[in-house]
């Protein structure tokens, strides 16, 4: 995972503290799924590509670099 750093206020500090205390978990947990809530909410930005939307799945799977060099895989393919 990568690191950010933040300021807060002191009231959100305040609130954060209680709240993992109250859970009984991490600020980095607490922050991390209030920032994942945020953005699947706020959804994709205007204009970015697919590449920018799948970027961190790229080179994740493993096998043939395209498959239509394996012609096996193919057969029976749109019948």
């Amino acid at each position: 995972m990568k690191t950010v750093s933040l300021k807060l206020s002191e009231a959100l500090e305040a609130q954060l503290t209680a709240l993992i205390r109250q859970r009984r978990t991490s600020k980095a947990a607490v922050v991390r799924a209030a920032l994942e809530a945020y953005l699947t909410r706020e959804g994709t930005p205007a204009g970015a590509s697919i590449l920018d939307v799948v970027q961190d799945l790229c080179g994740s799977v493993e096998g043939p670099v395209d498959l239509s060099t394996r012609r096996d895989t193919l057969d029976g393919y749109g019948q």
